[in-house]
């Protein structure tokens, strides 16, 4: 894990290929091979405001998650073969319901960001999971049920409901 104390400035090199990755101003990121850059002054803003749906921390985390297997795609290693059907139909679902929702500038309790590509929806529902789990858990039942098997608690259960 590297920690900048605000956020950072990466890209701008040139691949083997020749192709210039884009320069970004970043907050956090997660790459390939285990590593996570985190922005500390967004680490303190996740856990000075644990019920907004950001935090950094937790959706870079749930990128390594994700590319456990080596591939950023949204699903993470699920442990049996039956249970990859069931979460790439019930998410491909909700991240196609995300992106109607941002196309129609509706809100959602799972951040826009999140419409992005299916890594990034799997990133930002797990922040709400966490989050805002009984908003998710209302208005996403079975998302949250999927989410709550995956990571084996449920969050409802650590705070008052608001």
């Amino acid at each position: 894990v590297l920690v900048y104390p605000y956020a950072y400035v990466a890209g701008g090199r040139r691949s083997l290929g020749g192709d210039e990755d884009p320069v970004s101003v970043r907050l956090g990121e997660s790459w390939q091979g285990g590593g996570v850059v985190l922005a500390w002054h967004s680490v303190q803003g996740g856990v000075a405001n644990f019920d907004d749906g950001q935090n950094v921390v937790l959706h870079e985390f749930a990128h390594q998650l994700d590319q456990a297997d080596g591939c950023a795609d949204g699903t993470p290693l699920l442990g049996s073969p039956a249970r990859y059907r069931v979460w790439g139909d019930l998410l491909s679902a909700e991240f196609a319901t995300l992106q109607q929702r941002v196309e129609a500038h509706r809100k959602s309790v799972i951040d826009h960001y999140g419409a992005t590509n299916p890594a990034e929806f799997f990133a930002t529902a797990s922040e709400a999971f966490f989050e805002k789990p009984q908003q998710l858990a209302r208005k996403h039942p079975a998302l949250y049920d999927e989410l709550k098997a995956f990571y084996r608690v449920d969050p409802r259960l650590w705070k008052e409901p608001r």
